[in-house]
């Protein structure tokens, strides 16, 4: 049993010309698998390595530093590379959709309310659209730290729907240090089939 460093859903050129291939081979095979590698390493052979990453994530305070920036950049960076899609962009679907209308006015209110969340986070980190008590919030958190983390402030803690990495690894490349620009062209790939999947799994589990 342990953990299993994820397949990529799609090759590192399927994105363009909205993130290039060049960041992706890096960020994947570089920046994500090391976070995985020392999250592996700091977890052998303790009972916490027998986990869902999701549980694991639950009671991190419990593990240390170490445990929680890897495990976090770990989990962070596979709901963030099935938040984007080649066949992503256009608007939110199914039930999904639905409670985004209710939520935010629609799909332009969440699209600005999640570019804003990312544009003003400080540093790097990453912004989220989440369920909390059966409704959708939008956050942020700081580097590599996330909405199911128990040590988190509990205004952020939820079950995430999708996930927008704005560290600057994420699109320097492409688009150095123009934030902005990328988080439009995120929105360009966003994979909202994947994202109704979580949304409908994280109001079952709340029920």
């Amino acid at each position: 049993m342990g953990f299993q460093f994820a397949d990529l859903p799609y090759d590192y050129d399927a994105l363009e010309p909205h993130i290039d291939a060049k960041t992706m081979k890096i960020h994947y095979s570089k920046h994500h698998r090391a976070y995985f590698d020392k999250m592996s390493e700091a977890l052998n052979g303790s009972e916490a390595s027998l986990m869902s990453i999701e549980r694991l994530l639950s009671g991190i305070s419990t593990l240390g530093s170490i445990a929680r920036n890897n495990a976090g950049g770990n989990y962070n960076h596979n709901i963030y590379w099935s938040s984007m899609s080649p066949d992503g962009g256009g608007d939110p679907v199914g039930a999904l959709a639905g409670e985004i209308d209710r939520s935010f006015g629609g799909a332009d209110g969440l699209r600005k309310e999640i570019t804003a969340a990312g544009i003003s986070r400080f540093g790097s980190g990453f912004a989220w659209l989440i369920v909390q008590e059966r409704k959708l919030k939008v956050v942020s958190t700081p580097n590599q730290d996330n909405p199911l983390m128990d040590e988190v402030s509990e205004s952020c803690r939820g079950i995430p729907v999708l996930a927008l990495d704005v560290w600057e690894h994420a699109y320097y490349l492409k688009h150095q240090n123009r934030r902005p620009d990328y988080i439009a062209d995120f929105w360009k790939i966003a994979d909202w089939q994947s994202a109704s999947k979580r949304f409908e799994a994280a109001m079952d589990k709340e029920k």
